[in-house]
C-alpha cells in the first residue's frame, strides 16, 4: 500500500479490519521522478512560502463553507510540492480515520509548528477554523515577507564580497607569481605596497592548504558548538551585539514576539499557553529564555508587564504598552499595534540599509582594487622606464 508514513499505514490497515503482523517500508535508494516531478529530497523540502499558500487555500475554502475533508483532497490534488503532497496524504488519511485535523497535523512537526498547531487546536474547540486560517495566513504572510526582506538586503553584498574574495584570490595563486618572477630576474626594487602584496602571495601559496585546513576545522567546531545549547545561547547574543545589524534583529524578533503573542491571544489560547507557545517560535534563544522566565513569573501572579520589565531584551516601550493593553482589556489589539510598528520599523532599516550598503561597498571594493592595481602597475612602469 502507499503512504506518507509509517503511522498511517498502519492506520488504514486497522481501519480495514486487518490484523498486522508486520509493516516494512520499501523505498528505492533514489527516486529520481515522482509523478513527472523531480523527488529529490534536498529539493523537495517544504518552505514557508509553501506553508503560507496552504494556510491562505484552506482559509478560502473554509469561508467557502467547503467540508474538511473535500478541501484536503483539493490541496492534495493542487499542491506542486511533492513533501507537502506526501505530508497532506498523510494529514487526509488520518482525518478520515476520525482524528482531529490539528492532530493530523502534529503528526508532521517538520511543516507545521507548534503555534500553527495550537491555532488550530483553539479554532476547532471554539468553533472558528475559519477565522483562525485567516489569521495564520494573514500572520505567515506578516512573517513570511518580513524574513524575505531582510534575506533579499543580505543577498547582494554576501555576493559581491564572495566575488571579491574569489577574484582575490585568483590574483595572488595566479597572476601575482609571474609578475614576481618578472621582477626578480630583473632586479627591479619594488614599493613597500606591492612587496605586502607579493609576500601575501607567496604565504597563500605556500601555505593556503593549511589555511584552508584550518578554515575548515573551525567551520566544524563552529557547527558542532551551534547543537549544543551553550552555543545556541551564545551565538543568540552575539546576533543581538552586531553593531546596526544586532538592532535590526531585535526589531525583527519584538515584533515576531508582539504577533504571535496577539494572534494566539486574539484566537482564545489562554495567556500562559500562548507565551510557552511564542518563546518556542520567537527564533532566538535569549528571547525565548526571556519569555520563559515571564511565565514563571505570571505564575507566580505577576502581569506579562511587570514579568517583561526585568528583561533588558524588552524596550520599556514595549512594556508601558502592555501594561496599558492588560489595564485596558485591550491586550490583543496592543500586541498587534506594536507588531506593526516594529515591522514598518524593519521595513524602513532594511530599505536605509540597503541604499547605504551599496555606496559602502563600492567604495570599500574600489579602494582594494585600485590598491591592488597599483601594487601591480606601479613596479611595472619604473620597469618599463628603466628600459
Amino acid at each position: 500500500m502507499e503512504a506518507p508514513t509509517l503511522e498511517s499505514a498502519i492506520d488504514v490497515l486497522q481501519r480495514n479490519n486487518l490484523i498486522i503482523t508486520a509493516v516494512e517500508p520499501v523505498r528505492p535508494v533514489v527516486q529520481l521522478f515522482s509523478g513527472g516531478k523531480i523527488n529529490l529530497g534536498f529539493l523537495n523540502r517544504v518552505s514557508q512560502r509553501d506553508v503560507v499558500v496552504l494556510s491562505r487555500q484552506l482559509s478560502t475554502l473554509f469561508e467557502a463553507r467547503v467540508p474538511v475533508i473535500q478541501a484536503l483532497k483539493t490541496l492534495v490534488n493542487e499542491s506542486s510540492s511533492i513533501a507537502m503532497k506526501e505530508a497532506m496524504v498523510g494529514v487526509l488519511d488520518d482525518v478520515n480515520g476520525g482524528s482531529l485535523l490539528s492532530a493530523a497535523m502534529a503528526k508532521h512537526p517538520a511543516i507545521f509548528s507548534p503555534f500553527y498547531i495550537n491555532m488550530v487546536r483553539s479554532g476547532e474547540e471554539s468553533g472558528k477554523l475559519q477565522e483562525v486560517f485567516t489569521y495564520l495566513a494573514d500572520y505567515l504572510e506578516r512573517s513570511y515577507a518580513l524574513t524575505s526582506r531582510a534575506k533579499n538586503a543580505l543577498i547582494y553584498p554576501a555576493f559581491v564580497l564572495t566575488s571579491f574574495v574569489g577574484v582575490i584570490i585568483v590574483m595572488l595563486t595566479i597572476v601575482i607569481p609571474k609578475l614576481t618572477t618578472i621582477f626578480k630576474e630583473t632586479g627591479q626594487e619594488v614599493p613597500f605596497y606591492t612587496q605586502i602584496v607579493i609576500s601575501a602571495s607567496d604565504f597563500l601559496l605556500a601555505w593556503g592548504w593549511l589555511l584552508l585546513l584550518l578554515l575548515g576545522v573551525g567551520f566544524v567546531f563552529l557547527w558542532r558548538f551551534a547543537k549544543t545549547e551553550e552555543g545556541i545561547t551564545v551565538l543568540s547574543g552575539l546576533q543581538l551585539k552586531i553593531p546596526i545589524i544586532g538592532g535590526l534583529y531585535k526589531k525583527i524578533y519584538l515584533a515576531r514576539f508582539t504577533d504571535n503573542l496577539g494572534t494566539l491571544i486574539t484566537s482564545g489560547i489562554p495567556i500562559l499557553r500562548a507565551l510557552q507557545i511564542t518563546s518556542d517560535v520567537v527564533g532566538n534563544r535569549i528571547y525565548q529564555i526571556a519569555i520563559l522566565n515571564a511565565v514563571a513569573s505570571v505564575k507566580d501572579g505577576n502581569t506579562i508587564a511587570n514579568a517583561l520589565e526585568v528583561s533588558p531584551e524588552v524596550p520599556q516601550l514595549v512594556v508601558q504598552m502592555i501594561r496599558i493593553g492588560e489595564e485596558a482589556g485591550r491586550l490583543d489589539f496592543i500586541l498587534r499595534s506594536i507588531a506593526k510598528f516594529y515591522s514598518r520599523d524593519v521595513d524602513n532599516l532594511l530599505e536605509n540599509l540597503v541604499s547605504l550598503i551599496e555606496p559602502a561597498l563600492i567604495i570599500f571594493l574600489g579602494v582594494a582594487v585600485g590598491g591592488l592595481v597599483a601594487a601591480v602597475l606601479v613596479p611595472l612602469y619604473n620597469l618599463t622606464n628603466a628600459f
